[in-house]
């Protein structure tokens, strides 16, 4: 009866965060059980999605909600094996991070089809229904960072991107602002423009290879941190010390990287608020709220 108050009370006064906290509240206590979202991530072994996954679960604790996480570590068919078992578990909600943006259009149908809202996070979908997406501007985050390589070297030099996930739409949309740069820029030449799948391994294979066919290179656009972070390493294998190196995301490793003069500058994103904002948005769902269809984070360049 108390919480049963409480909704009532907050429904006819409360500021509409209040009101989402209490009714949720009062619901869980009413019908017994605990309403459980579901979060499918791409790669929770990347640190970006690590602490995104972190501010998801500090939503969860300040709404009352219970999260079921997924990792699909950059598999598509597992993300969609994944999806569709929480589909089957009823989650209330879908959180997605994905994979593959246009080869996650069918489960997000399924989950249309199941009655499940669905909200993208950093990434999203190419079709279906999708209540809301968070994440940062990539296009401008791309053009950011062709802006400042374009400024260092004074429109002059030899440049290689290297491409995260090809299907994700963060890799198209940082790709696509950085080419608009470079598109206007007739002294910055593009050597290479290379996936390397976010993956610091990865990186430092492909600009080994990279550097062995072209030689010196003035620099370089990481779509991520950890990507940089693998091109410095080969950067500096090479004796090439000297290469302009840009990352996205502003992970710790790759603001320390800033500071010991081994990358020059990265975007900086908020992960833990992407996560933070999904399940909040989730909430307001849950208390038939109104919900934005785009929330925006911010961004900056960081070169300390």
């Amino acid at each position: 009866m108390l919480w049963l108050a409480v909704a009532v009370l907050c429904l006819s006064g409360c500021p509409s965060g209040e009101r989402s906290r209490h009714t949720v509240s009062a619901t869980v206590q009413t019908v017994g059980e605990t309403p459980t979202v579901g979060l499918a991530i791409s790669n929770i072994g990347n640190p970006f999605f690590k602490i995104l996954k972190q501010g998801a679960e500090q939503g969860a604790r300040e709404c009352g909600l219970r999260l079921q996480v997924v990792d699909a570590r950059d598999n598509t068919e597992t993300q969609q094996a994944e999806i569709k078992a929480l589909i089957a578990q009823k989650v209330r909600v879908l959180l997605v991070n994905p994979t593959d943006s246009q080869r996650l259009v069918g489960s997000v149908a399924a989950a249309n089809r199941a009655g499940i809202p669905v909200i993208t996070l950093d990434r999203s979908v190419d079709a279906g229904n999708v209540v809301a997406h968070i994440s940062s501007d990539n296009m401008a985050g791309g053009r950011m960072a062709g802006e400042y390589i374009k400024h260092r070297l004074g429109g002059k030099g030899r440049v290689v991107e290297l491409l995260g996930v090809r299907g994700a739409s963060s890799t198209i949309e940082r790709d696509q602002g950085f080419a608009m740069v470079l598109n206007g820029a007739k002294g910055l030449h593009l050597l290479a423009r290379e996936s390397a799948n976010f993956d610091r391994a990865k990186a430092e294979a492909m600009m080994a290879k990279i550097i062995a066919r072209y030689g010196e290179i003035d620099a370089v656009f990481a779509l991520n941190d950890e990507m940089a972070l693998g091109a410095e390493r080969a950067l500096r294998a090479a004796g090439q010390n000297r290469t302009l190196i840009v990352g996205f995301d502003a992970s710790a490793e790759g603001l320390a990287a800033i500071r010991a003069g081994k990358m020059a500058a990265t975007i900086a994103q908020r992960p833990d608020l992407i996560g933070h904002q999904a399940v909040l948005a989730a909430c307001r769902v849950l208390d038939k709220a109104p919900v934005e269809t785009y929330i925006p984070i911010p961004l900056e360049l960081v070169n300390i």
